[in-house]
């Protein structure tokens, strides 16, 4: 296991680097081939790599994503390591440790018939490329495992926050600063109004979904010289909902944003990115794994929700069941503190491999 993950955490991946996905891509698809006896379909969809396997009619699917954060040349800053029982490298976390988890735990079983393999390879910009086809085959299946990382401790995760952005554009009016600001229309104080407003658009969603949602303002900017009445401004706004029913909330409210100067216009861009996965769909996959560790001997399996966002939610909102975090147990998603537990990898996978054979 660890030579194969040392395989695949020295290919590099960063998301925003076709080619590099697409030599990553190549990577995971000789590696499930050998180990899952089969040939993969690689499907590139502008531009990116995805990889998939597909034995007999999907009932069951497996999910994970190949693609990291980081960027090409992290590898000379942060190289591939195992000592003490700890591996290191970017995206050996997340999520790759959890890939050959996956692999291993197939290659265990006696057949594979019924169940479905896609290995995306965009899932940190959003999976825009690939979530018609997560949520294709989502559908097809009556349960759906994801590989990413557990939480801390090796918690499943079986609930994750929706996801929307917004941005939002105030249209003002330029003026000389000195001279004459009065006959401006400042985009910048009009904005800095909206965003006092987001917390009353908060406010409203929780009186009417309850806790748990967060509108977070991002990215700010405003003006093109320090001497001129800006003329526009922007924002971005990140926005994490527990339930369906507050990302509609959020939607609705956001919109009806209206100006307080005169002169002024607002613009609201975006929307809802990926469903909320409600604890819900992962209740009765939650248990069936706690019974079968139990049964193993492992130690006790734990729950969490979390703000993070996976396709997990993609699958859980197109209405399979989902359950999310099985992959590596370890730490430092996306930090420079990133490191998997190997004493846990086999442990995960035959949890896995019990998991697949119980419910397809």
């Amino acid at each position: 296991m660890l030579g194969d993950l040392e395989e695949l955490v020295t290919c590099e991946s960063y998301s925003a680097d076709h080619a590099a996905v697409a030599r990553s891509a190549r990577v995971v698809a000789a590696q499930g081939d050998r180990l899952l006896g089969a040939r993969a379909t690689t499907l590139v969809i502008d531009g990116v790599s995805h990889v998939r396997w597909t034995f007999g009619t999907p009932r069951v699917l497996l999910l994970g994503h190949h693609d990291t954060v980081w960027p090409i040349g992290s590898l000379r800053t942060r190289p591939w390591s195992v000592e003490a029982g700890v591996a290191r490298g970017p995206g050996v976390f997340d999520m790759k440790a959890g890939l050959v988890q996956m692999f291993h735990a197939l290659a265990s079983l006696p057949t594979l018939d019924g169940l479905c393999v896609l290995v995306t390879g965009d899932e940190e910009v959003g999976s825009d490329t690939s979530r018609p086809l997560i949520e294709d085959l989502a559908r097809q299946c009556r349960a759906t495992f994801v590989l990413e990382a557990s939480a801390g401790g090796g918690a499943l995760k079986t609930a994750r926050k929706g996801v929307s952005h917004y941005d939002i554009t105030v249209h003002g009016r330029a003026a000389h600063a000195g001279l004459e600001p009065e006959k401006g229309v400042n985009a910048a104080v009009e904005l800095a109004h909206q965003i006092g407003a987001l917390d009353r658009v908060a406010a409203a969603v929780a009186a009417e979904t309850g806790p748990g949602t967060t509108i977070t303002p991002t990215l700010l900017s405003a003006g093109t010289a320090g001497n001129t009445v800006p003329a526009r401004a922007d924002l971005s706004v990140d926005v994490r909902v527990p339930t369906a029913a507050a990302q509609d909330a959020v939607d609705r409210h956001i919109r009806t944003l209206l100006p307080q100067h005169t002169g002024a216009r607002i613009e609201v861009s975006g929307g809802p990115n990926r469903p909320p996965l409600e604890a819900a769909a992962s209740r009765e996959l939650f248990t069936r794994a706690a019974d079968i560790a139990a049964r193993l001997g492992l130690e006790p399996l734990s729950q969490v929700a979390v703000g993070g966002a996976s396709d997990g939610n993609y699958t859980a909102g197109a209405g399979c069941p989902t359950l999310d975090g099985l992959g590596a147990v370890g730490d430092g998603a996306h930090a420079d503190h990133e490191h998997v537990i190997t004493a846990e990898m086999p442990v995960r996978a035959r949890l896995l491999a019990h998991l697949v054979e119980a419910v397809r």
